[in-house]
């Protein structure tokens, strides 16, 4: 590929990237919305049509690693693996 194609490459990606992200922010007002109207009816559940939508409160558990670490660092040093990836970016 030359690098006029690599540059008219990247260009659409950009572009393809800001309109996912717009998308998404459109989206998130929208859930947003809907959110706002299961609040001020006091719901978690609502039927509208075909769609049923659910905003539910949910409780996990997870390990809190800085905690672990400053507790017991010998043992957060023996269950700590390293990894390594490949990250894509473009500036």
């Amino acid at each position: 590929m030359s690098m006029n194609e690599m540059e008219s490459k990247i260009r659409e990606l950009r572009s393809l990237q800001r309109l996912i992200e717009e998308a998404q922010a459109e989206a998130e007002a929208i859930k947003d919305g809907i959110k706002a109207q299961l609040t001020a009816q006091g719901v978690d559940e609502l039927q509208a049509g075909e769609y049923r939508v659910t905003w539910k409160a949910v409780t996990s558990s997870r390990l809190d690693g800085k905690a672990l670490k400053a507790a017991l660092p010998d043992v957060a040093e023996r269950f700590t693996t390293t990894s390594t990836m490949r990250r894509f970016c473009v500036a």
